[in-house]
């Protein structure tokens, strides 16, 4: 009988302490859970994380590019980055673009010169975890025909209340031989605002711990972060690039005045990348949107969960989508 009874308590400890981690994990996966919703608003898709607004892929056919502004962060629900600002207040927040491409200019004002015109996104997910939505962009100079067909697939997610993820996939598809000569204006790129850049006295780094201008210009690297304190509150975005990306890891071209961009472009062989017709392109982005510095985010440990997601993508069947 007392052995029975300890085969009894024994079980009911066990069980206990089942529901108890069953719990738990419930709690957890439900504080961790953060709700994503997208909604077209004329020439912007609006993106909400648990109702309060993130950001808005702005594709108005006025533009020079696409581009993502605000991108709020996750404490202050202010934007880490800044739709234009001195000095080169060309650069647009969040946004893709290329100078020199067949003579044009896809990067800086104006727009005769070049201009990358979405031909209007599509919403695949609008609510739940996460959010999906693809584009498709013609890269254009006047009435002269198209050089380029870009298609993109966004998705958006928030792992935590201290994260939020932008994942940006582009493939360029040259309608014509295309040649981009030399130019540090290429490509993925985002300019913080002022008061988180390292003139505010603020932290730009990369995966290897070196800092600022002077120690991440040129230096080739799976990514780089950029965080500060504004108002009190530590924030910061991230650029992470794929594994799978051409160049990885390309080298970065960054500023203290708070930009960076992974640019193989201003270090290319013969000084000139040559595109031909149909042979089609595809770079990936994660974008790290966090509370803290690099450090305390995690950087480095969100990038080694990307690159085995890569690695285990490899093995599985190709993905199609179409925009």
């Amino acid at each position: 009988m007392n052995l029975l009874r300890k085969i009894i308590s024994v079980y009911v400890f066990v069980a206990g302490c089942n529901i108890l981690i069953s719990t738990q994990s419930s709690t957890y996966a439900q504080a961790a859970s953060q709700q994503v919703a997208a909604k077209f608003e004329k020439d912007k898709v609006v993106v909400t994380i648990n109702g309060e607004l993130f950001t808005c892929y702005k594709f108005g056919k006025s533009q020079k590019y696409p581009y993502f502004w605000p991108v709020n962060g996750p404490a202050s629900g202010k934007s880490v980055t800044t739709e234009t600002s001195q000095p080169y207040p060309h650069h647009h927040s969040l946004f893709f673009g290329c100078d020199r491409v067949n003579g044009g200019n896809y990067w800086q004002e104006s727009n005769e010169h070049g201009q990358i015109v979405s031909q209007g996104p599509k919403l695949i997910e609008a609510s739940g975890k996460r959010v999906i939505f693809t584009d498709k962009c013609l890269w254009r100079r006047g009435a002269n025909e198209p050089v380029i067909l870009d298609l993109r697939r966004v998705v958006i997610t928030a792992p935590s209340e201290a994260l939020r993820f932008i994942d940006f996939e582009i493939s360029l598809e040259p309608l014509t031989d295309v040649e981009i000569l030399k130019t540090n204006h290429a490509l993925f790129a985002a300019r913080v605002v002022p008061e988180l850049s390292v003139k505010a006295g603020n932290t730009l780094i990369n995966a290897e711990g070196k800092t600022g201008e002077k120690g991440t210009w040129g230096v080739a690297s799976p990514w780089c972060d950029y965080s500060g304190t504004r108002d009190g509150v530590t924030e910061g975005i991230a650029i992470l690039q794929h594994p799978d990306n051409r160049w990885f890891p390309s080298k970065w071209f960054t500023r203290d005045y708070g930009f960076f961009s992974p640019t193989p472009m201003f270090w290319l062989k013969d000084e000139r990348l040559e595109l031909p017709k149909g042979q089609t392109l595809t770079l990936r982005y994660r974008v790290v949107v966090h509370n803290n510095d690099a450090k305390t985010a995690g950087i480095g440990e969100i990038f080694k969960r990307y690159e085995r997601s890569a690695k285990r993508s490899q093995t599985q069947k190709k993905r199609v989508w179409s925009p």
